[in-house]
């Protein structure tokens, strides 16, 4: 790592306060430009150590950039992890208020719960589906803290990957005899199509997304706990949202969800 403790520490609290008073700040590589992905990881870190010491609880993890073509333009090999607050769900059918957002924008995900504990080195898809649970639709709100959008990975590791609201819902159903690669997803705004798209959008196969976290926490001799609701990544592109719009997302087998936006 490039970065000291105590400015680790001082950015992580840069990046809850812009959450926490809805207000955007520049990307944290302008001011140092030389961090590595150490140092984006050990910013989340911090700022999951600061949610949790002011009484949140980490109601699941999420992954990003799970779109080979998006990993491809980006120049990484590997999608981004980060976490879910207990605040951050909101109710299928319930209201997101914008008033506590910066610049929201929507993403429709397929969700997995687990059965049994995931660690990697060497975890796969198999590995995956044995330890599943169910799996269920779910819409991820995403909000990054930086100014106008703009970032660079690294910043958006350290801002714990945008995550802000999410919402799942709809259907749950045993991954059993369902097909996650071709599972069709449509998103609509205002009741019109803004988006389609399959499971394999994530990777190829969403339990992919959940095997590869999995190795990436093994590199951290960590796991993925039993009861853990993993967010897998957008099969649909982000979608920009205000008050006064309405989202419902509908999926192949699983049923469909919704959320206003107050």
């Amino acid at each position: 790592m490039t970065l000291e403790a105590n400015v680790i520490q001082a950015l992580a609290q840069r990046l809850d306060d812009a959450e926490m008073q809805c207000q955007d700040v520049l990307k944290i590589t302008d001011e140092h430009p030389d961090m590595g992905w150490d140092d984006a990881y050990a910013i989340q870190d911090a700022l999951r150590a600061i949610k949790l010491g002011r009484g949140t609880r980490i109601a699941g993890l999420k992954m990003g950039l799970t779109s080979h073509a998006k990993m491809k333009q980006m120049g990484v090999v590997e999608p981004v992890r980060g976490f879910l607050t207990d605040y951050g769900q909101v109710p299928d059918g319930g209201e997101c208020d914008t008033s506590t957002l910066i610049h929201p924008k929507v993403e429709a995900e397929i969700a997995f719960v687990t059965k049994a504990p995931l660690k990697g080195p060497g975890c796969h898809i198999g590995d995956v589906l044995a330890a599943t649970d169910f799996v269920l639709p779910a819409l991820e709100v995403i909000d990054s803290r930086y100014r106008d959008f703009k970032f660079d990975l690294k910043s958006v590791v350290a801002d714990n990957t945008s995550a802000a609201r999410y919402v799942v819902g709809g259907r749950s159903r045993d991954t059993q005899g369902l097909d996650l690669k071709n599972l069709g997803v449509v998103m609509e705004k205002n009741g019109k199509v803004v988006a389609t798209a399959s499971g394999a959008a994530v990777l190829g196969h969403p339990a992919q997304s959940v095997a590869m976290l999995a190795n990436m926490l093994g590199a951290r001799g960590e796991e993925i706990p039993a009861g853990t609701l993993i967010l897998t990544g957008g099969v649909t592109e982000a979608v920009a949202v205000e008050a006064g719009d309405n989202i419902t997302v509908r999926y192949q087998d699983l049923g469909a969800i919704s959320v206003r936006f107050v």
